[in-house]
């Protein structure tokens, strides 16, 4: 790419623990209406399969024969197909590129707080597979990328960025790119005191309070990617159709079209991240501003 890459790069995938949830101690995530939750086997299911598998095989059945399938597939209750897995030549260009992306980051925000006379502590991006634990907790890749205030490092898996494309239909590096730069922007709220202040304040909120602060910071967290769009598209950066992909990624992850894509209907009230409509508004206009103060979501109607 020619492009200064990020050090901060914590690279874990092959040694992932299971299970847990990282939402409800602070960690802030981006939705995915779902992904990958319910397509594999439990630990249960495979031994049971692979006991059966056995028994057939010493009575001189082969299982294999009556389930048309190979091996890989009754053991490990993953699809035959490679569809979820990423060669290792495009780990390599997606580490790069996540790494580029993020140096650019860099330089946004220790830019950007420099002139506001702070200092910018730099988060550390987790790559994974499979499973991560966290300061919030452990996550599964089905969580989809979110951010821990609790150890100041974003957390991806590398194999989200396809199922971006291919399910959600937002490919392009500059989607990518956004989705990052949404999780970095989390990042810069848990450092100007906002998610703390929300992880304070919603211990006494019902539930729907809840949904509606968490919306207010879901599409600021998009204003401030739209921020660091607007100096990257100053230095040069983007092509033409980069825009459009960024808006098209926050049109495709909003709650109503999430919700419409696998439910069939909306249930506004469950809203937690905002409309596609709100987040491609609210990255427009940290993309067109460049400012802080265009990103004021708790004192502005979203």
């Amino acid at each position: 790419m020619g492009r200064r890459q990020s050090d901060n790069i914590e690279d874990r995938r092959g040694n992932s623990p299971r299970g847990g949830n990282p939402f409800g101690r602070g960690g802030m995530r981006l939705p995915t209406g779902g992904m990958r939750g319910g397509g594999g086997l439990s630990l249960k299911a495979i031994v049971i399969i692979g006991v059966i598998y056995l028994v057939l095989k010493l009575i001189g059945i082969d299982p294999l024969q009556i389930l048309g399938g190979d091996p890989g597939a009754v053991l490990t209750g993953q699809p035959s197909s490679q569809g979820n897995q990423i060669s290792e030549t495009r780990q390599d260009e997606m580490t790069q590129f996540v790494a580029t992306v993020l140096a650019e980051t860099e330089d946004v925000w220790n830019g950007i707080m420099q002139s506001q006379g702070a200092e910018y502590p730099e988060p550390t991006l987790v790559l994974f597979s499979g499973a991560v634990s966290s300061a919030c907790g452990n996550a599964s890749a089905a969580s989809g990328p979110f951010y821990c205030p609790g150890d100041e490092k974003l957390y991806i898996d590398l194999a989200f960025f396809d199922e971006l494309a291919q399910r959600f239909k937002a490919s392009g590096d500059f989607a990518q790119a956004y989705v990052l730069a949404h999780e970095v922007g989390h990042h810069v709220q848990n450092l100007i005191g906002v998610l703390p202040k929300f992880n304070e304040m919603r211990q006494s909120m019902s539930q729907s309070e809840q949904n509606q602060m968490s919306i207010r910071v879901e599409l600021q967290a998009d204003c401030f990617a739209g921020i660091w769009g607007h100096f990257t598209a100053q230095k040069g950066l983007l092509e033409g159709g980069d825009l459009e992909e960024a808006l098209n990624a926050a049109q495709q992850i909003g709650d109503d079209t999430l919700q419409r894509r696998t439910q069939g209907y909306v249930v506004p009230e469950s809203f937690n991240h905002g409309t596609s409509a709100q987040r491609k508004d609210w990255f427009s206009r940290g993309f067109e501003t460049g400012r802080l103060e265009a990103c004021d979501t708790f004192n502005n109607p979203v």
